[in-house]
């Protein structure tokens, strides 16, 4: 992947030197992630840095029926060589026609409304290097046939690569406390990474409500975990997915929800998310909005769910002062319904000058109980800076 990335990288440099039309963009940035616990494993650290660049290029041809994108993404951790990884993010081509688009390459495609968790976002694989909130995603080779019609939205999807997911070696964390053999995955397909998967998703609005359905058939992004020897080997297993996506604005109220129902050969289960946002405009006569997000998690599964979610409420605020560095703050917890467990997060943004800007994260996990997916981060709790110049 490596090799292809800066071959890639070469060409399309080379050709924005020769080609007029073609954009490029992108940032480089620094990040440091500090720990507040010693680690539970002593090949980890309490301090890490890391470097990231990610260039961004575009063209446009034939009055701007076509494009070419490319987007790519390279880390060089201090500690991990897992998160020391490069990615192809985009390489895409589309082309548009009369009433209908088609694209072919890699690409990425976000699907969801909610604040806490997407579940229905199925598309793209997450890059579980870079964060363990599952927002980081890589790219997945797709054919995507898109149209837009009176009576919606229309995406439907060939995808025929598979990714797998990355997870943090042994220097690394946060991780679980034993290592993920992710060189030793195994699936239930015997094409393996070669399954071919479809997905087909329809959007479309009613007044102030967006309504999305949605149906996924292939090898499901999210492994289980089997315990071989000393570690963790992931398996890939085949499912269908059908998935709800809904976003309702009334005034001053954002109402959101996500459910799906996934199917395996072993088993069935339903997954909701929803909730709402409440804005405050210009709270105090000022300039700052705030938003109050409450939403309610729930899994099926109960105690079996393979996420940290199965009945949980999440509560934040959002500032968003609105002014000329764009400034910006969530402020949340995640609390167990069941146990006193709690996952807190804070989210900050802040431009700096006309080309930096800085970005500030920190998590914390409490009151976690043995032998629920939190217990593995008890000792996680984290702070992180990012510096980003964008060019």
């Amino acid at each position: 992947m490596k090799q292809i990335f800066c071959f890639l990288f070469l060409a399309l440099t080379l050709l924005s030197s020769t080609v007029h039309a073609v954009e490029l963009s992108g940032n480089i940035s620094l990040q440091s992630r500090g720990f507040f616990s010693d680690p539970l494993d002593s090949n980890q650290h309490n301090h890490y840095n890391s470097f990231a660049l990610e260039p961004e290029m575009y063209h446009d041809w034939d009055d701007n029926q076509q494009r070419l994108t490319f987007s790519a993404f390279y880390r060089k951790d201090q500690y991990d060589d897992e998160r020391t990884h490069a990615d192809i993010r985009e390489l895409a081509w589309l082309k548009v026609f009369e009433n209908w688009e088609l694209t072919v390459g890699i690409s990425k495609v976000f699907w969801g409304v909610t604040e806490s968790q997407h579940l229905v976002d199925i598309i793209n694989q997450t890059d579980q290097v870079e964060n363990v909130d599952g927002e980081d995603k890589l790219g997945q080779p797709m054919i995507r046939f898109s149209t837009v019609q009176d009576w919606g939205i229309l995406n439907a999807f060939i995808l025929p690569g598979f990714r797998e997911r990355t997870f943090a070696g042994i220097e690394g964390r946060p991780r679980p406390s034993l290592i993920i053999n992710a060189d030793a995955a195994t699936y239930e397909s015997s094409d393996k990474e070669n399954h071919i998967d479809y997905a087909i998703r329809w959007l479309n609005h009613f007044d102030e409500i967006e309504l999305g359905l949605s149906y996924f058939s292939g090898t499901g992004r999210d492994p289980e975990m089997r315990l071989t020897g000393a570690t963790l080997t992931p398996h890939y297993v085949l499912i269908e997915q059908a998935g709800l996506d809904l976003l309702a604005i009334v005034e001053d109220w954002t109402w959101k929800m996500e459910l799906i129902s996934r199917k395996s050969i072993a088993q069935k289960y339903t997954a909701l998310t929803g909730g709402f946002e409440y804005t405050l405009y210009g709270l105090f006569d000022s300039a700052t909005d705030v938003g109050i997000v409450v939403e309610y998690l729930y899994d099926d599964r109960d105690q079996l769910a393979t996420t940290p979610f199965q009945n949980d409420i999440t509560t934040a605020l959002r500032f968003a002062l609105n002014d000329t560095q764009s400034t910006e703050i969530l402020i949340g917890i995640i609390t167990d319904l069941d146990d006193p467990i709690t996952a807190s997060f804070i989210e900050a943004s802040r431009r700096i000058g006309d080309d930096l800007k800085l970005t500030l994260e920190a998590r914390a996990f409490s009151h976690t109980v043995a032998g629920r997916p939190l217990y593995e981060y008890r000792q996680d709790n984290f702070i992180q800076a990012d510096l980003a110049w964008y060019f």
